[in-house]
C-alpha cells in the first residue's frame, strides 16, 4: 500500500513563509499577526511556529536571509582578477550599487525599516555590520576606512529608498567610492589626523 499523503518540502515551506512575511510586513508593518503571515503562505499558524518558533525569530530569519543574499551578491560582484587590497570592498560597493538600482530596493528598505524595531532583527543587523567590518579589514583595509565605506554605502541605500540620489549620479558616486578603495593608505592617513 503506497502512502498518498502529500509530503511537504520544509525548504520550500520556509521560503514561502519568508516571502509571505516580507509581503505582510510591507503591507501591515511589523505588528502583523502570525496568522496573517501563515495564511498568506498557505500554512497553519502551528506550521509557521514549527519552522520559526516565534514571530521575532521569523523576522530575524527574514533579515538574515536578506543579509545572506547580499553576501552572495558581493561574492559574485568581486572581481577574481583584482588582486589588490580592497578587492572585496570593491565587490561590496558594486553589489550595493546594483542592489540600490533595483526597482524593488525601496520595498526591501521599507520592510527592513519596519523590522528595525524588532530586537532580534536589530541585533542581526549589528552582527552583519560587524561581519562586513571584519571581512573588509581582513581584505587589507584599516578598520576606520572599512567603517567609512560601509556607512557611505548604507547612506546610499537609504538615499535610494527615499529618492535622494538621482539615478544619473549613481554611477559617478560608485566610481568615486571604488577609486577611494585604491587610495586606502591616503584615506587612512586623513582619518587618523582627525
Amino acid at each position: 500500500m503506497s502512502d498518498t499523503r502529500t509530503r511537504r518540502d520544509p525548504v520550500r515551506t520556509r521560503r514561502a513563509l519568508l516571502k509571505a512575511a516580507a509581503t505582510a510586513v510591507a503591507a501591515h508593518g511589523a505588528g502583523v499577526s502570525v496568522d496573517v503571515i501563515a495564511r498568506s503562505a498557505g500554512v497553519s499558524k502551528s506550521g509557521l511556529l514549527h519552522h520559526f518558533g516565534s514571530k521575532e525569530q521569523l523576522f530575524a530569519a527574514l533579515a538574515q536571509d536578506a543579509f545572506d543574499q547580499f553576501a552572495a551578491e558581493v561574492e559574485a560582484a568581486t572581481d577574481p582578477a583584482d588582486l589588490a587590497p580592497g578587492r572585496l570592498m570593491r565587490g561590496y560597493l558594486r553589489a550595493t550599487f546594483a542592489q540600490a538600482a533595483d526597482p524593488d530596493a525601496a520595498d526591501y528598505w521599507a520592510v527592513m525599516a519596519q523590522l528595525a524595531v524588532v530586537p532580534a532583527v536589530a541585533q542581526a543587523a549589528r552582527d552583519d555590520f560587524r561581519f562586513w567590518e571584519d571581512r573588509l579589514t581582513a581584505d587589507g583595509f584599516d578598520p576606520a576606512v572599512a567603517q567609512l565605506v560601509l556607512l557611505a554605502a548604507g547612506g546610499l541605500e537609504l538615499g535610494e529608498a527615499v529618492g535622494w540620489v538621482p539615478g544619473d549620479d549613481r554611477g559617478a558616486l560608485r566610481d568615486r567610492l571604488i577609486r577611494l578603495t585604491h587610495a586606502a593608505d591616503t584615506l587612512r592617513d586623513v582619518l587618523s589626523t582627525t
